[in-house]
């Protein structure tokens, strides 16, 4: 995971969710771009039950 990004799921959510809608089209462009591992941030995430959702581009 990324050093610049929160290790609180929660802030993570927050964080990776705004920088998807004002930044990136896909999610596979911010992994790319800010250096985080797919996997792992959808690890992270499914700790809160969210999941990608590549229709609207959010952890939902």
């Amino acid at each position: 995971m990324n050093a610049n990004l929160p290790k609180d799921p929660a802030m993570l959510l927050s964080v990776v969710n705004t920088k998807l809608r004002d930044y990136y089209f896909s999610l596979d462009d911010f992994c790319q771009a800010e250096d985080v591992n797919e996997k792992e941030l959808k690890d992270a995430l499914s700790a809160l039950d969210y999941v990608y959702n590549e229709e609207t581009n959010q952890f939902e």
